[in-house]
């Protein structure tokens, strides 16, 4: 009497199994099992059955990286690669402050530990640093300028070496620990006046039997351990050692956006003795707190572990600078890499990455000078990582949504739940990201599902660069789009929002005129609402509209109608299905998105032949200029009622080649 084949895990599966079983026998096969007491005991054997098939399955899915789901094994697995999830990050601002009124001290030190309170989003957060920093006292006065202050509280633990303990471990306690403050100070005993600052391990590469090091890995509660060397690697600890390891606790990305401080530190000068806070002037913020963040998550873990265990933390190709930079960077929302060999003219021996941080649009400088320092040591020799500014592609569309009134006679609540549904969708992973894409089907569905009374849509796309000008300097500039421009008309395919320029007075707008469909000219022209464009340039630049590409020529900007000196340039792109090419950042643009809502007349019954139904353009009908809802400048722009154009002695622009070139 065999078994049957188990292929359910299902409860009443497994018990029909059994019973199926049972009554194979020759003593059972007329038993009535559901009239009688057996049936409880079949059930207590099924369960049994389901429960340990579910263990099973469980404990089983545990032991591998894709189907684990408890932390602490998906932890576990990535360290057998080698793997060590990020920490906590703490939110960092940079401040400054002056000490007055120092008659007698020759130095002043600013204690380790709470520095500052700030206020972020209406709650207050403590500042801290994790070492002394100590400045000089000059004609009175001590100024602590550019200081790094972390969101969290300052904490030590010591240990003491016993070599009589065969499994002696380092535990921190705490749990949301930023590990970039961690650090580690080693003596001899505790009594001891020597000490030595151990450095944490990221490869073995170069590491001797002497060298001052340890190892840190992730632990049970999202704590962490720290690991000393064993005499082959890393030197060993001796008995009675005593270490003190510092670090600081922090709320994560929670602390971000703190722009408002006050002191609270600890100073003392070059005696040991306290100087009073009275002293303190005012803390001037130079950079508000950013770039905190929440301790790395088990997707995260899953996704980046093989990519660095496939890369043997060396950056060689492409995909392992991204994944190197991701794995140093933990502030990466999304990266994109390539070598110097794909631009034209190629540059060999470089390649050139550009990141869009999670907490921000931009990286600072500090931070590309910092991230390039430490992806040497990850470069293959003679390969010069180099940072590029991040470029946004801004994809922006018009939309005339047709409804049935009879369904739905709230146009208001309509015209706002579509909204909300495009906002969703321009937060979603097709864009807002390196290589992402506009799906145009996907957007004119969204819009027809969001309510059973839309009938129909009818949805324009337009593309965007925003040009960063470099005020009152001679320039030339480019602005690549990296898709192909649509060209339906022979000028106005491409328009802008206003400037002003050295020499002339009044807005002036730039355009295109059509040379062939391939190139075309950008002109410069002035404008009065209801009047005719004013050409005031005509050879202003050139325009490729195979490869989406817009080139300025030499021009003084004194001023833009747009704040934080931008022109916004658009475009009709070619295909509706845009692409952010290679290091642009597509963006669906909702605060330059239009919605209007227009009740259809022939669905509703009020108009059945369609005599009077109003139909809305399919295409883009051209304009002079361009019509942005992003804020205003605050500087003075030209009126654009002047009709008068005046130049300098050289008509307006350069008569030498003294310029500078800048792709944007």
């Amino acid at each position: 009497m065999a078994f049957g084949q188990v292929v359910n895990l299902d409860f009443d599966q497994i018990k029909t199994s059994i019973v199926s079983y049972m009554r194979s026998n020759d003593n059972f096969s007329d038993y009535d099992f559901e009239g009688s007491n057996l049936s409880v005991i079949i059930d207590a054997l099924a369960y049994n059955t389901y429960i340990t098939a579910y263990n099973t399955n469980m404990a089983v899915n545990e032991n591998f990286l894709d189907s684990a789901t408890l932390r602490e094994n998906v932890v576990a697995l990535a360290r057998n690669i080698g793997y060590v999830p990020r920490s906590r990050k703490a939110s960092k601002a940079k401040i400054s402050f002056s000490v007055q009124g120092l008659t007698s001290a020759v130095t002043l030190t600013l204690k380790a530990g709470l520095i500052v309170n700030g206020v972020a989003s209406n709650t207050s957060y403590i500042f801290s640093i994790p070492e002394d920093i100590t400045v000089p006292v000059t004609n009175n006065i001590a100024f602590f300028n550019n200081i790094d202050v972390y969101e969290g509280l300052l904490l030590s633990q010591n240990y003491t070496v016993n070599t009589s303990q065969y499994n002696q471990r380092f535990i921190l306690p705490n749990g949301g620990i930023d590990t970039s403050t961690l650090k580690v100070i080693v003596k001899a005993n505790e009594e001891s006046s020597t000490k030595v600052t151990y450095t944490q391990l990221d490869n073995i590469i170069g590491i001797t039997s002497t060298s001052n090091s340890y190892l840190l890995q992730e632990i049970e509660d999202e704590r962490y351990e720290i690991m000393f060397g064993d005499g082959i690697i890393g030197k060993k600890l001796s008995n009675n050692n005593y270490i003190t390891a510092s670090y600081i606790v922090t709320g994560g990305k929670t602390g971000n956006g703190a722009s408002e401080f006050s002191f609270v530190g600890r100073l003392l000068n070059q005696d040991g003795a306290a100087v009073g806070g009275t002293n303190v002037s005012l803390v001037d913020t130079i950079e508000k707190s950013r770039d905190g963040d929440s301790i790395e998550s088990i997707a995260s873990i899953k996704y980046y572990s093989p990519r660095i265990y496939s890369s043997q933390y060396r950056a060689v190709t492409a995909s392992d600078y991204e994944s190197v930079l991701s794995y140093i960077y933990p502030n990466v929302e999304s990266v994109t890499s390539y070598g110097g060999e794909e631009l034209t003219p190629p540059r060999y021996g470089k390649v050139y990455l550009s990141v869009k941080p999670r907490n921000g649009d931009y990286l600072s400088d500090f931070t590309k000078r910092d991230l390039v320092s430490k992806l040497k040591s990850y470069a293959v020799a003679g390969i010069v990582p180099e940072f590029i500014d991040l470029k946004y592609l801004f994809v922006e569309t018009e939309s005339q949504v047709y409804y049935n009134p009879n369904h739905n006679q709230q146009p208001v609540l309509l015209k706002s739940a579509i909204s909300g549904a495009l906002s969703e969708y321009s937060k979603s992973i097709d864009v807002n990201k390196f290589g992402g894409r506009f799906k145009y089907s996907k957007t004119v569905t969204l819009i027809d599902q969001v309510d059973g009374a839309i009938t129909s849509n009818i949805t324009k796309v337009t593309i965007r660069r925003n040009l960063r000008v470099s005020m009152n300097r001679w320039a030339q500039y480019e602005l690549c789009f990296g898709n192909e421009f649509h060209v339906g008309e022979s000028s106005y395919n491409i328009t802008s929002t206003g400037f002003t320029i050295d020499g002339v007075v009044g807005t002036v707008y730039l355009a295109d005129e059509v040379i062939d469909d391939k190139k075309g000219r950008i002109f410069f022209f002035i404008y009065s609402e209801g009047g005719k464009p004013q050409i005031i340039k005509k050879n202003a630049g050139t325009v490729k509209y195979d490869i989406g590409e817009i080139l300025i020529d030499t021009v003084n900007i004194t001023s833009t109608s747009v704040e934080n000196d931008v022109v916004e340039i658009q475009a009709i792109p070619q295909s509706n299905d845009v692409i952010g090419l290679r290091d642009l950042y597509i963006k669906y643009d909702m605060t330059n998105t239009h919605l209007t809502v227009v009740q259809d007349i022939i669905a509703s019954g009020e108009n059945t032949s369609g005599s009077r139904f109003a139909r809305g353009s399919s295409y883009n009908i051209p304009t002079y200029t361009r019509d942005s809802l992003t804020p205003v400048s605050t500087k003075t722009v030209a009126s654009t009622a002047a009709s008068t154009t005046t130049r300098s002695s050289s008509g307006g622009f350069p008569t030498t080649s003294s310029t500078t070139t800048y792709s944007t």
